[in-house]
Parts: C-alpha cells; structure tokens; sequence
C-alpha cells in the first residue's frame, strides 16, 4: 500500500501517522526523542507491508501486469490507493478532503519536533498535496512519471513505471475487484495491533 493508505490505516493520532508515513522514506529508523504513538505508526507499517506483499489478491493484481516487471509492486500501490481514493466513502466516515486538510494541519504543526531528514520528507508530503494525486486515471499514471524520475538510470534502463500504464488501464476493472476483496482483510488484520478505540474515522 502506498502512503495514503498509510495513513488512513491508523489510529488518529498525528504522531502515529506520520510514523506510518515516515517508516518508508527513513526505512523504519526512528530517533532516540520519537514518541511512542510515533514508533507504533512506523511498526504497523511493516506489519501492512508484510501482510500485502503475501496477500492473494495483492498477488493477483501483480499477476494481471504480465509475468516479468520490477515495477510490479510499485505499480499496483500506486494503484491501489487511486482505488482507496475512489472508493472512499466506503471506508471512512469522513470526506477525503476533511482527513487530509486535518492530517495535513497537524503535521505541519509537528514538523519543528522532527529531525531534518524527517521534516524535508514530512513538508514535501504536505507542500505538494501527495496524498490528493490520485483523483482519477490521468492523476495515476502522472504518478507513474514521477516514479520514473526517482528511479537510477541502471534501473530506469531494465524498466519504467509509465509502460504498466497501459495495462493498469485495460485491467482496472479487475484490479479494482481485487482491491475491494483485499482492503477490508487488510484492516482487519490491521485492527489485531491499534488500539481499536482510535479508528473513530473507520467505517470498516
């Protein structure tokens, strides 16, 4: 899952969900004056990571891009939070564009308490609206551009992100059917490690 998913799927807590954002771009390292709420963010990001790489339809979706493709995971995040965006309502009680305007807000206010790896990474999130780039197809596959741009020229060499374009248009339908199976497994499985008393944004 990518980083909107992140940060839907914990407790309502800003620093829990900027460790559940920040476990990526700081590769889970946490700093001696992080808060504990901070720490378990950036533990349940594992605990979502393991259990979507091995889930089926996680698998599934994968499978639906081709047989070969480094890209593969990267690409089905990234889409997979397109269909969280699209289907919002079914999961949140609350619009998107209250969660992230409040999420938002309450990181910017967090971001002196950071380390400066840590507040660059947080400020861009915000800065640039991340978690609003997957309104529809057109805003996913500008996704997959910027994926390309991050990428080595060694890997951007062996692949690319904007060729999965194609394909994630022509299966969508199906991508979509696998994530609407996977996503309530997912917070199930997500509810065993939070305190279930924070999900109050939850409809699931």
């Amino acid at each position: 899952m990518n980083w909107l998913a992140h940060i839907f799927l914990s407790e309502q807590n800003i620093d829990f969900q900027i460790g559940n954002y920040l476990a990526d771009p700081l590769k889970g390292r946490t700093w001696e004056t992080a808060s504990i709420d901070l720490e378990k963010g950036m533990s349940v990001h594992k605990i979502i990571d393991s259990y979507t790489d091995a889930h089926e339809q996680f698998i599934q979706s994968k499978s639906r891009l081709g047989k070969k493709g480094l890209l593969k995971p990267i690409i089905i995040d990234l889409t997979y939070d397109y269909l969280l965006t699209k289907n919002w309502n079914r999961y949140c009680n609350i619009s998107l564009d209250e969660f992230l305007q409040t999420f938002y807000k309450q990181a910017k206010e967090q971001l002196p308490n950071l380390p400066q790896k840590a507040s660059l990474s947080l400020n861009r999130l915000i800065e640039h609206d991340v978690l609003n780039k997957y309104q529809n197809l057109e805003h996913l596959k500008m996704a997959f551009e910027r994926v390309d741009r991050r990428l080595s020229s060694r890997l951007f060499q062996r692949d690319q992100a904007i060729s999965y374009f194609e394909r994630v248009n022509e299966h969508i339908e199906d991508i979509e059917n696998d994530f609407l199976l996977f996503f309530p497994q997912l917070c199930h499985e997500v509810k065993k490690n939070i305190n279930q008393n924070k999900l109050t944004h939850w409809k699931v």
